[in-house]
């Protein structure tokens, strides 16, 4: 009924996210009030201002920093197959070979899934007639 990972895992990353732009915040208005008191003299609403758009700023990258880094940390199995297929999707541009391309895609397959079975079926372009290869 729920996907129990993913609860977990946004639940890790904005946990991690918030705590981290609320020690950047409080710590940024602290470091500019200080600027504006020594240079002016008195407080500055600039400060807040200033701090909200660098966390504003900095919401989008840390988000994705922290959620890489839990991916990498927590759930290993699935970071390793994206990141195997994302590198087979650009070795795949290049790939002109039908029968090479095919062994590529049986051992990409074999190391991100480990199926029992691999089965491949292509058209041939001469006859119309399937082939199915397998592992």
């Amino acid at each position: 009924l729920w996907d129990i990972n993913l609860l977990i895992r946004r639940t890790l990353v904005y946990a991690g996210l918030s705590a981290t732009l609320a020690v950047v915040f409080l710590g940024s208005v602290t470091l500019f009030q200080m600027g504006f008191t020594a240079i002016t003299g008195q407080r500055s609403v600039v400060a807040t201002v200033l701090s909200t758009l660098l966390i504003a700023a900095l919401f989008t990258p840390l988000r994705k920093r922290i959620q890489n880094d839990i991916d990498r940390r927590f759930f290993r199995k699935k970071y390793d197959a994206e990141k195997t297929l994302a590198d087979f999707s650009a070795s795949l541009r290049q790939e002109v070979d039908l029968n090479e391309m095919n062994e590529k895609l049986l051992a990409v397959v074999d190391e991100s899934m480990q199926p029992e079975k691999i089965v491949v079926w292509m058209n041939s372009p001469t006859n119309q007639q399937q082939q199915g290869l397998s592992r």
